[in-house]
């Protein structure tokens, strides 16, 4: 997946694009200060009895992670808008932006749907710490997962219009369309296989959005409200949108077009692959109480997401790597950009 496509149609939008560069680079400012300022030593935003006032060296060392992170949206808005970005090998590129989009995608589909929740209901969207504890103010939630919200959508749009300039060949046409493959047969199985890892998870989250406490840990259980269950909720889509876009990759008896499947795909597996390794991250930490720390099915559950995520992309890898390569429609293309721009 190195072929450029043959109209950079991205040359003749310079303005949208630095305006979507600006608006995803200024979203990351908010979080940015804040993580600095509680690394300075700064309490804004934690009120008195926060569970993060607790263990000051573990919170340094997660907020400096979190701020590389979050600084790393500056380097991927840079590399999708950048002439210098074209030449990024496609792996390099791709699987960031499958990492940003996975973590960003459920808060961009569970706070917004918190917050209109909470209109009808007169609550908030913040949490405690799991023992009845403040965690944050609630103004630090809207700051934080309002600028992710936006460079969710920035980098997002951003590398939609990258991806269709750079690769839009490959995903011309619909599932019909496809050429015999000779893979087909080891893509079904893994396609299978991604689908019945998806269940795992999306039982497991069906269940405790529907009100059982089954495999949750203390601290979960005492934390339960209405934006935990928007959540689980939502969890649950991003599993079986994961496992519908593999089968119909795979098995491709559908006239939908190419497009469909691939989106399907990358969000759900994004959002479920990311999320477990990043819960089972956390997890790690060795500040938690034993209230907080996960029950045998929660690091189950994580594990499953986090090889889902990691089997569909490898799926879809060996998906590009053979549309690519193949002859006619949707394979290599001769590249109208200047050399030193070519991907």
């Amino acid at each position: 997946m190195t072929q450029t496509s043959p109209a950079p149609a991205a040359a003749g939008r310079p303005g949208a694009l630095a305006l979507l560069r600006a608006l995803a680079i200024t979203a990351t400012l908010p979080y940015i200060a804040l993580k600095t300022a509680w690394i300075a030593g700064s309490r804004v935003g934690i009120p008195d009895g926060s569970p993060l006032l607790e263990h000051r060296a573990t919170m340094i060392v997660a907020n400096g992670v979190t701020i590389l992170m979050d600084s790393a949206v500056v380097v991927i808005a840079l590399l999708l808008t950048r002439p210098w970005g074209r030449r990024v090998p496609a792996w390099l590129l791709v699987l960031p932006v499958w990492v940003a989009s996975g973590l960003l995608l459920p808060i961009m589909t569970g706070y917004p749907t918190q917050l209109v929740v909470g209109l009808f209901r007169g609550g908030g969207v913040g949490g405690g710490g799991g023992d009845g504890k403040p965690f944050l103010d609630e103004w630090v939630f809207g700051v934080v997962y309002g600028g992710f919200t936006v460079q969710g959508l920035a980098l997002g749009t951003l590398f939609a219009l990258y991806a269709r300039d750079r690769w839009g060949h490959l995903w011309q046409g619909t599932l019909r369309d496809l050429p015999k493959s000779p893979t087909a047969p080891a893509l079904r199985v893994t396609a299978v296989l991604a689908s019945l890892l998806a269940v795992v998870p999306a039982v497991a989250h069906l269940v405790w959005a529907t009100g059982s406490a089954a495999g949750l840990n203390a601290a979960r259980i005492a934390d339960r409200d209405g934006p935990f269950y928007i959540m689980e909720a939502f969890n649950v889509l991003f599993a079986v949108v994961a496992a519908a876009g593999v089968l119909l990759l795979a098995f491709r008896r559908s006239a939908l077009p190419l497009a469909v499947p691939l989106v399907l795909a990358w969000c759900g597996s994004g959002a479920s692959g990311c999320w477990g390794g990043w819960l089972s991250i956390a997890s790690m930490t060795g500040a938690q109480k034993v209230s907080e720390q996960p029950t045998p099915t929660m690091v189950v559950i994580y594990g499953v997401q986090m090889l889902l995520g990691a089997l569909v992309v490898t799926l879809g890898g060996y998906f590009f790597s053979e549309r690519a390569a193949a002859p006619g429609p949707g394979g290599p293309v001769p590249s109208a950009l200047p050399s030193g721009a070519r991907g």
